[in-house]
């Protein structure tokens, strides 16, 4: 590029992006472009701010609390500070390098401060407070923001006094730092690790389709044989097939000692010192635990209920679950002799032969008809089922990597939805697991025009190799749909203010939409719509399906006492009320050791990469699965009984659940849908445990 090009250059995030949709222009942003574009938007939110307090008119909720959340006009003085942090934080999960690292640890202090200045803002909260005690009439709406914004403010340190607001903006740049700190050991340590093999007879029992995703990935490492790696559609099939015990150990345990090792990726003392912030905060604050914070703001409201349900679970399910594993260790001994010791390295591999004998099914049998391309079609098939939506894949939507598929959604009126990102294989630069995130909520503007979300599903799913397309399996396909549910949560989303809107509900009821979802992937008259063999067009036979859904609740009690177990970890680190000065690993052992089955091994550990509680947002919050769980299972009766395609019940789902947001009370909407109290019966009928509930 020359010089001239150089001068005439305009940051991207300065002007209009001039992108179908308004959509992010990822193939202009360069990385100098992020600095420079959220320092101006601190400048430009400390004006705003100074605008708002120096107003001389009586604080309203118009001229103090709308202006206070962002809104945004059209005439080109948008949230650019939301802008530009939205994409690179975004693509600092799914795409991100040394360099986007470096620039995250040496902006991440400055927006930490920013946003302390703002909460703090003794002037800015007497406005909001003011308007608190004397407001018009509001709407349900108006009313649901204007209590977030106090009481945002409140939880952030506003009601302290000089020295405690100090402590708190030290407690909170400290976290940050930490949190993005954990996250980057993390993903370092996970590609770090490769299992290389030259010996072909090391890849006994593994499947064609491992084999060749192996290959290729030795083949893009510039190495011989086959690679494997702590990706799960790497580690997955490994660890389920192969018949080398020595190997699936060494991956066992590559795995789980991520972050524990003698190097700078280390996370256990991150871990505490995490831990320690969170419960000072809390308490200096007014709460007694970092879990009573949290936990007002959440649909179970305190530290008893989270224990109950836990506690419910581990009486209905750890009976059966011991089962479970009694079952497999005795398939073990069956194959291996009246002494083999199980070990946790071997429960996936003789859980698969077991389920092999029950019911003659085997995740490789189903890949087939898994095809992605057809999955695709299938689950927006489903959506276009139930909501009357369609997707429209348009290449002339920037993407920010090749990987990624932009699609426009139109509703069932023809009009515009929202945008759709899907992208859907491990990579170098990437987190693991799967994720939902928006790159634009929806709100209304003061002029009436409805901007709609542009929303992106990250997934690492199954690559396509070079002999085959992308071949998933079922797991993968309830991963997909899991986040597609979060998809339609921001897409549907119909409310007036951004910060109310999609998925910014409470962390326990968030997970019903995905949760939701998930449940479709054994019906018989869904997997009828796309379930085509990708060689011969096949339809899946219904005789697979037969043992698709008469397999659907194999090990589905140890299933769930492990979930129960990282929320018994959880809320033993956020229910500290002193500090914590414990080792994290015999703690960790000791935290969820009434939710064990297998003997715990010494030497690894799961708080070091537990994403979620240390730097995912979750802290004191991983129960909310098994409580959403209640929740999917019971709606999800509503649509059985009166089809799982009822356009009548899905439109109820649409409007009282999908589209409201954060607006009310999430139990008042999910009456509202239901039309009856919640129960648990259909959790414990669909588990099979109903017969053991008391």
């Amino acid at each position: 590029m020359n010089t001239n090009e150089n001068i005439e250059r305009t940051n991207p995030f300065f002007e209009p992006y001039n992108t179908p949709h308004d959509t992010a222009p990822f193939n202009r942003i360069r990385l100098e472009d992020y600095e420079e574009a959220m320092l101006e938007g601190i400048r430009r939110d400390d004006e705003q701010i100074e605008k708002i307090i120096n107003n001389p008119a009586k604080p309203t909720f118009d001229n103090t609390i709308i202006s206070v959340d962002d809104e945004k006009d059209k005439d080109g003085y948008y949230d650019l500070l939301g802008r530009v942090s939205t994409v690179f934080f975004n693509l600092l999960s799914a795409e991100t390098n040394d360099d986007m690292d470096a620039l995250a640890q040496k902006m991440s202090p400055i927006l930490t401060k920013h946003s302390n200045d703002i909460r703090l803002n003794e002037k800015l909260f007497e406005r909001i407070k003011y308007v608190h005690q004397h407001h018009r009439k509001l709407t349900p709406e108006e009313k649901m923001l204007l209590d977030n914004c106090y009481d945002g403010f409140v939880r952030s340190g506003a009601l302290l006094d000089t020295a405690g607001k100090e402590r708190l903006r030290q407690l909170t740049e400290e976290a940050s730092m930490l949190g993005l700190q954990f996250s980057q050991n993390l993903l370092k340590e996970n590609k770090a690790f490769t299992l290389h093999i030259t010996d072909e007879k090391q890849l006994d029992g593994l499947p064609d389709t491992a084999r060749e995703a192996a290959a290729l990935a030795a083949k893009e490492a510039e190495k011989e044989g086959w690679l494997f790696t702590l990706d799960f559609p790497s580690y997955s099939p490994f660890m389920t097939y192969s018949t080398q015990r020595e190997l699936r150990k060494q991956l066992y345990m590559a795995k789980n000692t991520e972050c524990i090792h003698d190097n700078e990726e280390n996370n256990l003392e991150i871990c505490k010192r995490l831990i320690n912030l969170r419960r000072e905060l809390a308490q200096l604050l007014g709460h007694k635990t970092y879990a009573d914070y949290v936990l007002k703001h959440r649909m179970a409201g305190n530290v008893r209920n989270v224990y109950k349900l836990l506690n419910d679970l581990i009486k209905a399910y750890k009976p059966t679950a011991m089962k479970e594993v009694e079952a497999i260790e005795k398939m073990a001994r069956k194959l291996e002799g009246k002494d083999f010791k199980l070990e946790p390295w071997d429960l996936s591999f003789y859980s698969h032969k077991l389920k092999l004998e029950k019911y003659n099914l085997d995740a490789e049998m189903l890949r087939p008809y898994f095809e992605l391309s057809k999955v695709i079609d299938g689950v927006f098939g489903l959506a276009n089922r139930l909501y009357g939506i369609t997707f429209k894949e348009n290449k002339d939507i920037p993407v920010y990597h090749p990987d990624v598929k932009a699609y426009e959604v139109f509703d069932e009126d023809g009009s515009f939805l929202a945008v759709f990102y899907a992208d859907f294989h491990p990579r170098k630069g990437k987190q693991g697991g799967a994720w939902m995130t928006e790159y634009q909520g929806q709100w209304i503007t003061k002029e009436g025009e409805n901007v709609r979300p542009h929303v992106s599903v990250v997934m690492n799913l199954t690559k396509p190799t070079e002999e085959k397309p992308a071949l998933l399996t079922l797991g993968e396909v309830e991963t997909f749909l899991h986040e597609f549910g979060h998809s339609l949560h921001g897409m549907f989303a119909n409310t007036r203010f951004e910060s109310l809107s999609g998925t910014n509900v409470w962390w326990d009821f968030v997970e019903l939409p995905s949760q939701f979802m998930e449940n479709f992937a054994i019906e018989k008259e869904f997997l009828r719509t796309f379930a085509f063999h990708y060689q011969t067009g096949e339809p899946l036979p219904d005789e697979l399906i037969d043992r698709i859904v008469r397999s659907r609740n194999f090990n589905v009690a140890y299933a769930c006492i492990r979930q129960v177990s990282f929320g018994l970890l959880d809320m033993a680190y956020y229910t500290q009320k002193d500090e914590f000065k414990e080792d994290i690993i015999p703690f960790e052992k000791k935290a969820w050791e009434k939710a064990m089955i297998l003997p715990q091994l010494p030497d690894t550990c799961m708080t070091v990469q537990f994403s979620h509680i240390m730097a995912g947002g979750y802290a004191a919050g991983y129960y909310s699965y098994k409580w959403a769980e209640v929740l999917d299972a019971d709606a999800f009766s509503v649509f059985k009984k009166h089809g799982i395609f009822d356009k009548k019940t899905a439109s109820s789902f649409r409007e009282n659940i999908l589209s409201k947001g954060g607006t009310e009370n999430p139990m008042t909407l999910y009456k509202r849908f239901k039309g009856g109290e919640l129960t648990i019966d259909a959790l414990l009928k669909r588990n099979g445990i109903k017969r053991q509930a008391k």
